[in-house]
């Protein structure tokens, strides 16, 4: 089944690049109306913007999705992975400004807020983006993967040498509330050269200790350390989920990345489409919708979120 919201969410926070206040509302959508941004700022130009893979414009420091007139929403994978990681299907975002609240630097708020207004099924079969092939991009030492699966897997390592972070791995199958007990609440993470860079740029005005990981070498400045041990490589998966919700339904399939970001991501997303018989489209009968993100959430899970 398809799903959306019960009621409107509201929430207001800080952005990353901005560092200003964003106002932002999460309304339910209709029947195959998909995730879209709509900026209340903007009068004189097609607001709208459709959270799609071709839709991305810039994947420098977070992704970013824009319109033909050049309207622009930046900061989108960690909302796009509460509703990925929740199984929402349809919602309407609108916000007051060009990003995303950054929050805590994690989908923890956004997953939080989405389960205390309750999601509802729609009477809609949910659309799938079956992986029938393996398809693969390289940059480097870095690379990303998508290939056949019998549910949605995220198979990520990281390496930061001379850093605290050191190699970090993780494989989870996303299926059953995994998202919300083992991803959801991981914040997006940097090293303290690279804070320094992008402030004299007159980048991240709003990044502090209170939405990322900051790492200083062989140790973590932030004083209360990190939510888990691993927590920057599951931070990366959650980045993987919501690059990955572009593909305008759930996929089907494993990915692997080792090293990968945003771009490559997105990349692979492209070169998907692109390839002939890489991705089947299916409508989720009751036995796929089980293995679907999103399914099995119970009390246990939800007493995580907070």
């Amino acid at each position: 089944m398809q799903h959306t919201l019960k009621r409107t969410v509201s929430l207001i926070g800080t952005g990353l690049h901005s560092g200003r206040a964003v106002r932002m509302a999460l309304h339910p959508a209709g029947v195959d109306a998909g995730i879209s941004f709509s900026r209340t700022d903007i009068r004189q130009r097609n607001a709208h913007v459709r959270a799609l893979w071709n839709m991305v414009n810039d994947t420098g420091l977070c992704t970013r999705i824009a319109n033909e007139d050049g309207v622009e929403v930046s900061t989108i994978e960690h909302l796009m992975a509460a509703f990925a990681g929740l199984g929402l299907s349809n919602v309407r975002v609108e916000l007051d400004g060009p990003e995303v609240p950054i929050m805590d630097g994690s989908a923890r708020r956004f997953v939080a807020e989405i389960l205390a207004a309750g999601l509802v099924a729609q009477q809609a079969p949910a659309r799938v983006m079956q992986v029938m092939q393996t398809v693969r991009v390289e940059q480097g030492s870095a690379w990303a993967e998508l290939s056949p699966a019998e549910s949605f897997e995220i198979d990520f390592e990281i390496e930061f040498a001379g850093t605290i972070i050191g190699r970090q791995a993780r494989k989870l199958d996303m299926q059953n509330g995994t998202f919300v007990r083992e991803l959801a609440d991981c914040r997006t993470f940097c090293r303290r050269q690279d804070v320094d860079a992008m402030h004299a740029r007159g980048l991240a005005r709003g990044g502090n200790h209170d939405n990322a990981l900051v790492i200083n070498g062989m140790e973590y400045e932030n004083p209360e350390g990190p939510r888990r041990l691993d927590e920057c490589v599951r931070h990366k998966m959650l980045d993987a989920l919501g690059d990955l919700a572009l593909a305008g339904g759930p996929l089907l399939g494993r990915y692997r990345g080792v090293r990968a970001g945003h771009g490559l991501t997105n990349q692979l997303l492209r070169r998907a489409f692109a390839t002939p018989g890489a991705l089947l489209p299916v409508l989720a009968d009751t036995n796929l919708q089980a293995r679907l993100p999103g399914s099995g959430l119970n009390r246990a899970d939800l007493a995580r979120v907070g």
